[in-house]
């Protein structure tokens, strides 16, 4: 067990597993947690997710890199969210950490993807675990369109295989993000619109 928001403990977590089962040939950065509503969000709310959602990717590196530049190989599995090529409705700390988390394990992959090290950027859309399940009662339809951990893993093994840097659970999630990139505007005008729906307020 480890707080991933705490580098103490992730290099704990690192060395445990070293001194048990040897080296780390894959380092899988899953932590994560949804915090916050929006920019009035208090400043530990800002914290709190900041360092588990960003930082903990972070540490993972710190901890994992120095020994996998050594061997001259190794693979990094962050996991950010489909917010992270998107955006996420409901909370802006979130869609601005989740952001983050992509943008990272984009930096690590172009650092250090000719040094033999290896990063994949896993992106799910909505997926049954408690984060999913505790939310309240206007996230039924999400609820009934959200996938199982497994069939997350298998996503992940299969992209792992491929050596893919997006690994997307769901066919929604690349179109909307290259219409994003194709005309930013009329995909903002588009996420204004559905959280109007969603809200019931003006954007």
């Amino acid at each position: 067990a480890a707080n991933v928001a705490r580098e103490e403990e992730v290099r704990a977590l690192v060395a445990f597993a070293e001194e048990r089962f040897g080296r780390v040939d894959l380092m899988v950065s899953n932590a994560g947690i949804a915090v916050g509503t929006d920019e009035a969000s208090s400043d530990r709310e800002w914290d709190l997710i900041w360092n588990v959602n960003v930082m903990g990717h972070v540490y993972a590196a710190r901890a994992a890199l120095p020994g996998m530049l050594a061997r001259g190989e190794g693979y990094l599995l962050n996991t950010a969210s489909a917010a992270g090529l998107l955006t996420e409705l409901h909370s802006a700390p979130y869609a601005v950490t989740k952001h983050a988390a992509v943008a990272f394990a984009e930096w690590l992959s172009v650092t250090y993807g000719s040094r033999g090290v290896r990063v994949s950027c896993l992106c799910p859309e909505y997926v049954r675990t408690p984060m999913v399940e505790n939310a309240g009662a206007d996230w039924e339809q999400i609820r009934a369109g959200a996938i199982t951990v497994d069939e997350v893993a298998d996503a992940v093994v299969a992209g792992l295989a491929q050596e893919r840097f997006l690994i997307l659970t769901h066919p929604t999630t690349l179109p909307a993000f290259q219409a994003r990139a194709a005309d930013h505007e009329k995909w903002l005008a588009r996420m204004r619109a559905y959280r109007e729906k969603a809200f019931g307020e003006r954007a």
